[in-house]
């Protein structure tokens, strides 16, 4: 359909540079002959092209293309509609393979190769921050465990259990997990809108994207996170002796 894809020759550039030196036609009859050969195949007046370029208008149409030369070079029948509005089937023995070259997919496949290197040395640089702020958590933790041992020691006496001290600073390190999540997520959306703003008249998509779903994912591991890295500081807080900790200074 000449609405969905273009279909063209290259244009021979050797054939205008002979006929020009030639003087537009003169010279030996074998040297016109090759330069008459080669602007009829120009022109399009040789039915045997040597090079066919096929120009979809979108990507969906691009991947019909390739099916079809793919299902053509298969071993099953290819049945098609001729000009004179027969039906005619070939097997394939009886037709010739199609090489082709999708620059558009190789470009493509280059590009996603390129963007997946960089997902996966994003995702350990991350991996690795979320270790070491884990720890970080886990260490601010405990120097506030250490630092409010007095207060530890008045719950325990006024009858506080164990695991009402330990929930303390448990809800402590959840809270810190919540927020300190939203403030990335709210952080992403904004760099997203920015970049999205600068990219978009460029390229013509959005190339920052984060789905809502995933942005409630990320707020649950960091929730999750921190709650691991209070763990043992809130562990250590409940074993403490009310008698030392009040005495503590």
């Amino acid at each position: 359909h000449t609405t969905d894809c273009y279909v063209g020759t290259l244009s021979n550039a050797f054939a205008s540079i002979i006929g020009s030196f030639m003087g537009g036609g003169s010279g030996t009859g074998t040297q016109i002959n090759d330069i008459y050969q080669l602007s009829v195949r120009n022109l399009g007046g040789n039915d045997i092209a040597n090079e066919i370029s096929i120009y979809p208008v979108n990507f969906n149409l691009k991947d019909k293309v390739t099916d079809y030369l793919d299902n053509w070079n298969n071993d099953a029948d290819v049945t098609f509609n001729t000009s004179d509005g027969t039906t005619k089937t070939l097997s394939r023995s009886d037709r010739d393979e199609i090489k082709y070259n999708d620059t558009i997919g190789i470009i493509i496949s280059l590009v996603n190769t390129m963007i997946n290197a960089i997902s996966y040395a994003l995702i350990a640089f991350t991996a690795l921050s979320l270790v070491v702020s884990t720890v970080m958590i886990g260490i601010i933790t405990y120097v506030s465990v250490v630092e409010r041992i007095k207060e530890i020691g008045v719950i325990r006496s006024l009858g506080g259990r164990k695991m009402d001290v330990s929930n303390l600073f448990i809800a402590e390190t959840v809270m810190i997990g919540l927020f300190s999540g939203i403030l990335g997520i709210l952080i992403t959306y904004l760099l997203s809108l920015i970049v999205n703003l600068i990219l978009n008249p460029i390229i013509g998509f959005n190339i920052a994207t984060l789905p809502i779903s995933n942005a409630f994912i990320m707020i649950a591991v960091s929730i999750v996170l921190t709650l691991i890295s209070g763990l043992f500081p809130a562990t250590s807080a409940a074993r403490k002796d009310p008698v030392v900790a009040l005495r503590t200074e």
